[in-house]
């Protein structure tokens, strides 16, 4: 989703900062090439081109599946507000587990089984659509399953990473697939829109599905080894994940980039979730239309996270999560008013200050997030605060689905706008406030 965060957070301040990922080298033959670029890197191409194949695909999903239920099934608000809550559910089932699991197997087969399964689950909605037995209940159990898998493959990719490219080569690979990231949210939205306008929903989910396979192709090309996995420890899981998470929770930092964070995330899903039913059933705009529009908050991120290092440096890591907030409020209340004409221009310049900000605090609280977390508690910090950032996303389709039901589509906008003009506040009201960056 354009504008979602994946922050990252904080370790003890007098601590000297050790290098933040996992450990491992590339395998022989893998290593960057002379002038520094992890293109070099046979594998991480492999790697590149998988998720650049599924990243496009998810954009197309993002606007096909609810699009599918509103079209071929009459969904209503409520039901689509649910389809959307189902497909991040599992991030605070199993999103905190999910990394001690991932821990004790292989990594990259793991991320192919994903990705296999994910294709098999969307390849059944085109099918029965064609056949005419298409049912919620079909939608609502291929999110949700999609959504279990979805959770291992992102835990096992960002666990495999370093043993792809190195320890050296982390913050460039990272880089590249952040960016990735923001161009897929700008091109693929856009894209995705027309598609479906084109050949119809049920076939452009044919076409995630396939994006899927390509994805499980290239990571089967990638041949980097990992160690093997370490002895089974159930006893200790649910104590450890204890750990991190009162270690997120209670540092002064961690707390309030993780409360701002996760207030971020909950307003950004409560404004998007309800927009195709606005764009479609209220406006009567075409799925391009609504394409364009989500496509301005992909850039909004693209240009945040390009603006990012020089924000920090003219107004310090820690004020700039603050500042930019401010600054971006007056305009978040014009999104509630979002309608034909120059309301839908002044909407989406809205909506790209909104995720212009979130692009920057990317960049930063991430930078944060490793410098002040030890070693031995990355994995439960990152396992941490995806639970609670992707958590706060199924919280927020929930929220406005039943608020669209009840109060209108209206309220769910204006609820949205104001949970976005407040998000800054945890990060002003904690030592960030007057800070530059760490010691």
């Amino acid at each position: 989703m354009a504008g979602a965060q994946e922050t990252a957070q904080m370790a003890p301040l007098d601590r000297e900062h050790t290098p933040a990922a996992g450990g491992g080298q590339p395998a022989a033959g893998h290593e960057p090439s002379e002038d520094g670029s992890v293109f070099g890197n046979r594998d991480f191409r492999s790697m590149f081109i998988a998720a650049a194949a599924s990243r496009f695909g998810t954009q197309i999903s993002y606007l096909a599946v609810p699009l599918l239920a509103i079209q071929a099934l009459h969904a209503g608000a409520g039901a689509v507000g649910l389809l959307t809550t189902l497909a991040t559910l599992p991030y605070l089932l199993i999103g905190l587990p999910a990394g001690a699991w991932v821990d004790r197997m292989r990594r990259r087969p793991v991320q192919i089984t994903a990705d296999l399964l994910r294709m098999a689950l969307f390849g059944t909605l085109p099918l029965a659509a064609a056949l005419h037995v298409l049912t919620l209940w079909q939608l609502y159990t291929v999110v949700l399953f999609s959504g279990c898998a979805t959770v291992f493959f992102e835990v096992a990719s960002q666990s495999y990473l370093p043993f792809v490219v190195g320890r050296p080569g982390l913050v460039a690979a990272n880089a590249r697939l952040a960016s990735l990231t923001a161009v897929s949210q700008v091109a693929g939205r856009g894209v995705g829109g027309f598609l479906i306008q084109a050949i119809t929903a049920p076939f452009a989910i044919a076409i995630y599905a396939g994006c899927y396979l390509w994805s499980a192709l290239w990571l089967l090309r990638i041949r980097s080894a990992e160690p093997q996995s370490g002895p089974r420890r159930e006893a200790r899981l649910w104590r450890e994940i204890g750990e991190g998470l009162r270690f997120v929770l209670g540092h002064p930092l961690l707390r309030p980039i993780a409360l701002s964070a996760t207030l971020t995330n909950l307003s950004v899903q409560i404004s998007v979730v309800m927009l195709p039913v606005v764009f479609v059933r209220q406006l009567g705009l075409s799925d391009g239309v609504l394409g364009l529009y989500l496509t301005s908050g992909g850039a909004g991120v693209f240009l945040g996270t390009s603006c990012a290092r020089a924000i920090g440096r003219r107004l310090g890591n820690g004020r700039a999560m603050w500042i930019i907030g401010v600054a971006s409020t007056p305009l978040v209340f014009a999104l509630p008013f979002i309608g034909r004409g120059a309301l839908l221009w002044l909407a989406a310049l809205a909506w790209l200050a909104t995720t212009f900000q979130v692009g920057v605090n990317n960049v930063l609280q991430v930078s944060f997030r490793q410098r002040a977390t030890p070693d031995e508690l990355l994995g439960r910090m990152n396992a941490t605060m995806r639970f609670l950032l992707t958590g706060a996303l199924a919280v927020g389709s929930g929220i406005a689905g039943l608020i669209a039901q009840y109060l209108g589509l209206r309220t769910v906008l204006w609820v949205g706008a104001v949970g976005l003009a407040l998000a800054w506040v945890p990060c002003f009201l904690s030592p960030l406030r007057g800070m530059r960056d760490l010691p």
